[in-house]
């Protein structure tokens, strides 16, 4: 086993986490009765270096190598980060995109991507600055295809082969809310409204070489956003559990981000200027991030995507009202992940799923699917083709529906 973490202030890195046990440890100590068995092996792989803690933006000089555009949402330039970023990077900051939307449209991405890659094709490095959206469009823009033509990529992404770009860049991150995960993972959600349809991108290249997360730039977050991008995170920590990749160490990160998550998330909308709670949620978004990095998400992630697409739900709660539903469809599915799940819930389903759900109407955020226009029969179709989505399938109780 082969396990390196630094984790502290702005000065320390998580480093790349490369976590591989090829064969059951050997002990000398004497015989057991025990007869339990040992866990399978098991592999954790994640190689993005992070930089947690108050001032880790003021990183970005050592961290962004060569000529660097910055890809931001549209509230930055009056927030003072772009200036910050410019007084950072000095003239080697020599891109700003500074228009990004919720949820990326690729009827939006064509232009951006396109103009990119002719104007910028000699820039070494984008850095993220901001929530999810940020860092998904950051993650389009820096694959390059042969052609220019953004098209290119979307037929090869709609394909569902593998493919290495024609040339891409080096992508740094830096969240500006505890939600998102991307920052630790390499996929991005690339939305078609028109089509009604999403593409997931995730290559090689999308991991982020590095994570910069600092609580300081969540202070300004709203409270809505706080909540929403918060519900992101427990949902990506429960995802993880429930998940059929699920290991050791990913459960280890789920359970520390749910903890953190049930106790923390409640007291920060009622005080959002309140610095060690921000640094809370900041770190358990961070860890539930390591944790479905992983495993990819699952059942709940899989109906999200429609509730998105169809009915405008924002992510975050698109992919957290259901979380109640999901528990009771994955508790009895497997004694293992039923002993993970217990630990954070209790041994009472009943009890867990209220638990859940009060928690939910705590932060006002409705739970059945009919709160959001959707009929029982909508709904229950819903959840069957979720079932049979690629994130639907990592669901334990997928085969069994």
């Amino acid at each position: 086993m082969h396990f390196v973490s630094v984790i502290g202030s702005a000065d320390s890195t998580l480093q790349s986490i490369d976590w591989i046990e090829t064969r059951q440890p050997t002990s000398m100590a004497a015989p057991s009765n025990n007869n339990k068995e040992l866990p399978m092996p098991a592999c954790f792989h994640n190689p993005v270096t992070t930089v947690f803690g108050g001032g880790s933006l003021d990183q970005i000089a050592r961290h962004c190598p060569g000529k660097v555009a910055l890809v931001t949402f549209p509230e930055a330039e009056q927030l003072g980060l772009v200036a910050r970023v410019r007084s950072l990077l000095g003239e080697r900051l020599v891109c700003v995109i500074d228009n990004v939307q919720p949820n990326p449209d690729v009827a939006w991405l064509r232009g951006v991507h396109e103009a990119f890659w002719a104007q910028h094709g000699d820039c070494d490095t984008v850095l993220a600055l901001g929530g999810g959206s940020a860092i998904d469009t950051a993650k389009a823009l820096i694959v390059g295809t042969a052609s220019g033509h953004f098209d290119e990529l979307l037929e090869l992404l709609a394909s569902g082969k593998p493919f290495s770009p024609a040339r891409h860049k080096t992508l740094v991150a830096a969240p500006t809310t505890a939600g998102t995960g991307s920052e630790v993972t390499p996929w991005a959600t690339l939305w078609d409204a028109g089509q009604q349809k999403k593409y997931s991108l995730h290559l090689s290249c999308t991991w982020p070489s590095v994570a910069l997360i600092d609580p300081e730039l969540m202070l300004s977050v709203p409270a809505g956003v706080t909540v929403s991008t918060g519900l992101d995170a427990l949902s990506h920590a429960l995802e993880s559990i429930w998940n059929h990749n699920a290991n050791p160490l990913s459960d280890t990160f789920a359970l520390s981000a749910i903890d953190d998550i049930l106790d923390c998330l409640p007291r920060l909308q009622q005080d959002l200027g309140n610095r060690e709670l921000r640094a809370r949620m900041a770190l358990a978004a961070l860890k539930a991030g390591l944790a479905f990095s992983n495993t990819k998400t699952a059942l709940a992630h899989s109906i999200s995507y429609e509730m998105t697409l169809r009915h405008g739900l924002p992510h975050g709660i698109a992919c957290s009202f259901t979380l109640p539903l999901v528990l009771g469809l994955a508790w009895g599915r497997d004694a293992g992940r039923d002993q993970i799940l217990q630990k954070a819930f209790g041994r009472d389903l009943a009890a867990a799923q209220q638990r859940l759900r009060a928690f939910l109407h705590q932060l006002g955020v409705r739970t059945e699917f009919a709160d959001y226009g959707v009929t029982a029969a909508e709904a229950q179709a819903m959840i069957d083709a979720a079932m049979q989505g690629a994130r639907g399938r990592n669901f334990i109780g997928a085969q069994a529906a």
